[in-house]
């Protein structure tokens, strides 16, 4: 796939510009962080800031304004320096701001406490997220102490903050095609590196065996990076929801479960199978395999315009509840299993989040109290699950089991939506056949 182009990049800046109104958005890069003494963390740039710039450099300010006669898009940035791109690369610099990402004007990132008043001076309101321990809510208070400076030359300084999120996050809710091309191309990488989980995993193999092959094959597709870290529970394991850990050694008739999604050209993927290491289900397994199957088919079959994340919740609920009662791992009435959440301690999370650049991305679920329908072009995650405890109050043949299974889907306009890991195998029979590959 192609990567998004200067164009676009433009587009996203004027339509948010067109939201905003009067007014100055002041959005920074995400800070670097050390990882331990002088070795840094692996740099990813802020979502925000990528999505507007394609910018992928620290120490990097974007100002958005409508106020100026000239200059609608600004960036601060860092200059060329020979002496240390021989040590971190190359740099944009200020001519390559202008030049090859389409700002109007461009100052060194140095330069931010001269000239950023003059940006923010009469206007009414700032855009700019504060308030999350970011280092940049200190330059931009400094600022704006130095525009209150100006009153006496009848300069007025901005009189409300507000988050960029509010306009900014509500695009991104909606991909664009280029957006879609980019999580089409991260799902299908990640499909690739589930199945060849799929195949190392075996008794005897230890988690990391597995979290290590997805990995290479994320890398060898080109992905960036991980979306988020691997989990990779086998056996007991696979009842914790976010087990991390991935140091246990798999055995004969275990589970596993693995949620692991790459990042493409800043998009995420995030897939989870459960499949088992010995190549057959168990009966047991298989039960309540089919039964999370079940539910999530319910559930995607739910994502369609003008449904909402309740909707696709309570889909994988009705499912789950009813299976549950069946098998005699709740009592009551199927009424009473759902308004007292009797399926709570088996299924305790949510089905969906919203899925693009960030893993749970961007972008509200309710609006003045109710939940906001879906819309095409948004991307969720469908996944439910059934977790039983190893010490679960219940039939000794359920316990320890653990399954998720979890899909990204698109809501498109007048038809089923589209299912971007499908290439997952998932189906018993496909599941089974992967692990014996």
């Amino acid at each position: 796939m192609s990567l998004p182009n200067r164009e676009v990049f433009a587009a996203r800046r004027a339509a948010l510009l067109e939201r905003m109104g009067p007014g100055v958005a002041v959005i920074p890069a995400a800070p670097v962080f050390v990882r331990n003494n002088d070795v840094e963390h692996s740099y990813r740039q802020d979502s925000d800031f990528y999505y507007l710039t394609g910018f992928d450099e620290p120490e990097s300010v974007l100002v958005l304004t409508n106020q100026h006669a000239e200059h609608r898009v600004v960036l601060f940035v860092r200059p060329r320096d020979p002496e240390r791109e021989v040590w971190d690369g190359a740099r944009a610099g200020v001519e390559g701001a202008v030049e090859e990402f389409g700002a109007d004007a461009a100052y060194p990132i140095a330069e931010l406490q001269q000239h950023l008043p003059d940006y923010l001076g009469d206007a009414g309101r700032v855009h700019c997220a504060i308030g999350r321990g970011h280092p940049f809510d200190g330059e931009l208070f400094e600022a704006l102490h130095r525009v209150r400076r100006r009153a006496r030359q009848g300069v007025i300084t901005p009189a409300e903050i507000v988050d960029p999120g509010v306009a900014l996050h509500a695009m991104r809710l909606v991909k664009g095609a280029e957006e879609l091309a980019a999580m089409r191309a991260a799902a299908a990488v990640t499909a690739a590196a589930h199945r060849a989980g799929m195949r190392v995993a075996e008794p005897g193999r230890h988690e990391y065996e597995v979290q290590a092959e997805l990995e290479r094959v994320f890398r060898r597709g080109g992905a960036e990076r991980s979306a988020y870290d691997s989990i990779v529970g086998s056996g007991p394991n696979a009842t914790v929801l976010h087990y991390r850990t991935n140091r246990r050694r798999m055995e004969e008739g275990d589970l596993c479960l693995v949620d692991a999604g790459c990042e493409l050209h800043y998009y995420a993927s995030d897939v989870t199978r459960t499949f088992p290491v010995s190549g057959r289900f168990t009966a047991p397994q298989r039960i309540l395999y089919e039964l999370v199957l079940a539910a999530q088919e319910a559930s995607i079959a739910t994502c369609v315009p003008g449904k909402t994340l309740e909707d696709v919740h309570a889909a994988s609920v009705d499912v789950l509840a009813r299976g549950l009662l069946e098998l005699g791992l709740v009592e009551g009435s199927l009424d009473e299993v759902l308004q007292e959440e009797k399926y709570k301690p088996f299924y305790m999370h949510r089905t969906s989040h919203w899925l693009g650049m960030d893993v749970h991305d961007v972008g509200g679920y309710f609006a003045e109290g109710a939940p906001i329908p879906l819309q095409p072009g948004v991307v969720l995650t469908v996944e439910p699950g059934l977790y039983v405890a190893p010490d679960a109050e219940v039939d000794a043949r359920w316990r320890g089991i653990g399954n998720r299974i979890e899909d990204d889907v698109v809501v498109r306009a007048g038809g089923a939506p589209e299912n971007l890991s499908v290439d997952v195998p998932k189906t018993v029979a496909d599941v089974e056949a992967a692990t014996q590959a």
